[in-house]
Parts: structure tokens; C-alpha cells; sequence
């Protein structure tokens, strides 16, 4: 059964528990990215290309969809197992399958 929005409205944070070597990588290389309004539509698409194809240390990435429909095209291509891209909704975006990655993924392994 669905939770009410209300159950789940307040929760727009990531938390993590690690090592130091998850919370501040040994080489102090960020594993973030914030994005604003400010923010162009090229440096989303370097850190993305630094997450997926640079770094050999990042297992998931974990995307706004509305900040993935910026780069959309380069999201949408890439295919690797890993990492995972998975595209999440934010506080002010609702979330959309019919723009997620994986979910397109997975509905043409179905052949819909």
C-alpha cells in the first residue's frame, strides 16, 4: 500500500555511513555535484563523463531526472553495468518513467 506524500515529503537528503574512504576519498576527489540554476549544461555533463568514465571508484550514481533531462542524450547513452545511473526525483520534480533510462531499458528487454 502507498504512503500518503505526506509520509515521505519531508525526505530529500542522501545519507551515507562509510569509511573514510566513502566519505572523503583518499586522492580528495568530490564525488558530487551540485546543481543550481546557475550551473551549466556542461560542467552536469563533465562530472557525469568524470562519475561514468573516469572514475574506476564510483559504483552508483544517483541523478535528479530534471537535472538528467538536461543532458539527456548523454544519459540515455550511456549503457555500462557499471556504474548504475539511476535517476531520482527531487523535492519541487515529480518523478517521470517515461524519461527514466532504466526504465526505458527495461521495457524494451519486454519488447514494449
Amino acid at each position: 500500500m502507498a504512503l500518503p506524500q505526506s509520509a515521505y515529503a519531508a525526505r530529500e537528503f542522501l545519507a551515507v555511513i562509510g569509511d573514510e574512504h566513502v566519505t572523503d576519498p583518499p586522492d580528495s576527489q568530490k564525488n558530487y555535484l551540485v546543481v543550481d540554476q546557475k550551473t551549466e549544461v556542461s560542467t552536469i555533463e563533465g562530472a557525469f563523463d568524470a562519475f561514468t568514465k573516469q572514475r574506476k571508484d564510483i559504483a552508483i550514481v544517483l541523478i535528479n531526472q530534471h537535472i538528467a533531462d538536461k543532458i539527456r542524450g548523454t544519459v540515455d547513452g550511456f549503457g555500462e553495468a557499471f556504474p548504475a545511473v539511476l535517476e531520482i526525483p527531487s523535492k519541487d520534480h515529480p518523478y517521470d518513467p517515461e524519461k527514466d533510462s532504466v526504465m526505458k531499458r527495461v521495457r524494451k528487454l519486454f519488447g514494449e
